[in-house]
C-alpha cells in the first residue's frame, strides 16, 4: 500500500534551511503505516533535502560550506541561457539531491535523536515549495 501526501512550505531562498521533520511525521502518522519507508521529494531544480542536527550554528556552517564550494558570484553558463542569476542554485541542489528515504518503525520516522529532515532552498528568491511524501 502507498499513501501520498503533499506539503507546501514557504521559503526565503538563498540557502534557506527549513526544518520539515514535523510535517513528515504528521504524514507518516496519518498514513497509519506501522512499518515501511517514507520517501520525501521536493519538486524543483533549485532545492534539495538532507538530514542535519537543526541548530543555528550548523545552519550557518552549512550555508558557509555551500558558498565556499559553489560560490554565488562567479560565472555560470546556465545564466547565459536564461539571463538569470541562479546557476549556483542549480549546482548546489544537484549536489544535495531532491529526495531522501527514511525507514518507518512503529508508525514513526526512524531518525536519530538529533537528526531532523530539512529542505534547503538554494534559489535567489523566496517561493512556495511542494514536498511530496510517499509512505510505503
Amino acid at each position: 500500500m502507498v499513501k501520498v501526501f503533499r506539503i507546501k512550505k514557504a521559503t526565503n531562498g538563498n540557502t534557506d534551511i527549513v526544518n520539515i521533520t514535523d510535517d513528515i511525521n504528521k504524514a507518516v502518522k496519518k498514513s497509519q503505516i506501522e512499518e515501511g519507508v517514507a520517501n520525501v521529494f521536493v519538486r524543483g531544480s533549485t532545492a534539495g533535502l538532507t538530514t542535519v542536527e537543526y541548530e543555528p550554528g550548523l545552519k550557518k556552517d552549512l550555508k558557509a560550506f555551500f558558498e565556499k564550494i559553489i560560490p554565488r558570484n562567479i560565472k555560470y553558463y546556465h545564466e547565459e541561457k536564461w539571463h538569470d542569476d541562479n546557476g549556483h542554485s542549480h549546482i548546489r541542489a544537484s549536489l544535495l539531491k531532491p529526495n531522501l528515504s527514511v525507514p518507518i518503525i512503529d508508525n514513526k520516522l526512524a531518525l536519530g535523536t538529533w537528526q531532523q529532515i530539512v529542505l534547503v532552498d538554494f534559489d535567489t528568491r523566496g517561493r512556495e515549495r511542494e514536498i511530496i511524501v510517499s509512505v510505503v
